[in-house]
């Protein structure tokens, strides 16, 4: 029997992670970015009320005072569950994870937020590998305890801020025929180069992406170029027509895949605690490219030309200015009347 499975959101909805909650006998340990279905908090808070030890960790406030956690954090709170901010070492803890009784461990793209349930496309990962496990739990245990986490040099997983850009460079390295990507964010310059040496090797990469617009607007700059190099050196950049992207998916030569929180860009390495996983389980793989094939079928080019940029950001609250784009007449007038 496999010690790993996979879940596909929204396919296979949130049942599969309230089941595992529903099962926990001993202990619950959450760390989570986004926390606000009530589906999953009221799980949780039945763990709490049949005696599982139960232990969440929410990303504070940001430092624009967005609160995405306030009312989870109070209704926890309120049930006398253990309940922490994440370690203020990090400026976001984006990690998205859960352990079973030490036992089961989950690696995830999803937010416990009802749309990452029902609208996004997602993953998660479990595993029972005692060494993946027992990873997860350590981190956990020093975030809580506001200490220092050292994954060291033979880690299991990638972790972020220590191992994450080199394994996901060694990732796209080591690739030799097709590389499917599915992330918000292209940002970083260290990964875009490698995406470019693979393709000029001859590597069929296939990478989806987000629309332009949807990038914050200090992001504009990095974010457009890194698509738009992207795309000068032949890589087809597509974006989903019927579901948002917000997975974070790498597969390579339908063998090997990395799925986790981590987005390509600085911040996510070097700033933010992430996690993602790296698998090569034959049930797993199989089952993440044919998501991936089915979302590419089910995709269309982004147009990163000059006119396709300004229109996109232009209907979508603007943005252009930042940007040294070539328009013909009609957009040029459209855009000097907007000033």
């Amino acid at each position: 029997m496999s010690k790993r499975s996979l879940i596909v959101l929204p396919d296979e909805s949130s049942q599969p992670i309230i089941d595992a909650i529903n099962a926990a006998k001993k202990s619950l340990q959450v760390k989570m970015f986004v926390f606000s279905d009530p589906g999953l908090l009221k799980a949780v808070e039945d763990a709490h009320k049949r005696g599982v030890k139960v232990r969440v960790m929410l990303n504070a406030a940001r430092r624009s005072g967005e609160d995405d956690n306030q009312t989870a954090r109070k209704n926890l709170e309120h049930a006398g569950i253990d309940t922490k901010d994440s370690n203020p070492e990090f400026g976001i803890t984006h990690e998205k994870s859960m352990v079973i009784d030490e036992e089961v461990a989950f690696v995830k793209s999803l937010n416990w937020a009802t749309k990452n349930l029902t609208v996004t496309r997602d993953y998660a990962v479990t595993t029972q590998h005692r060494h993946e496990v027992d990873e997860i739990v350590a981190c956990f245990d020093a975030d809580w305890h506001r200490k220092e986490f050292k994954p060291g040099e033979s880690a299991h997983l990638i972790w972020c801020p220590a191992n994450g850009r080199d394994r996901i460079a060694q990732f796209i390295d080591e690739t030799k025929h097709t590389l499917f990507i599915q992330n918000e964010r292209y940002q970083d310059t260290v990964i875009i180069e490698r995406i470019v040496r693979a393709a000029r090797r001859g590597v069929k990469v296939h990478l989806m992406a987000r629309p332009p617009h949807s990038l914050k607007k200090e992001k504009i700059v990095e974010g457009v170029g890194g698509l738009r190099i992207l795309h000068d050196v032949g890589v087809k950049v597509h974006k989903l027509k019927h579901l948002k992207l917000h997975g974070k998916l790498l597969l390579a030569d339908g063998k090997r895949a990395i799925v986790g929180s981590i987005n390509l860009a600085p911040g996510s390495f070097d700033d933010r605690r992430e996690l993602a996983i790296e698998v090569n389980d034959d049930h797993i793989v199989a089952g993440l490219e044919k998501v991936a094939r089915h979302d590419w079928e089910h995709s269309h080019a982004l147009d990163l030309t000059d006119e396709g940029l300004f229109a996109d950001l232009e209907e979508h609250g603007g943005g252009a200015e930042k940007l040294v784009l070539r328009m013909d007449d009609e957009h040029e007038k459209k855009h000097h009347h907007k000033k």
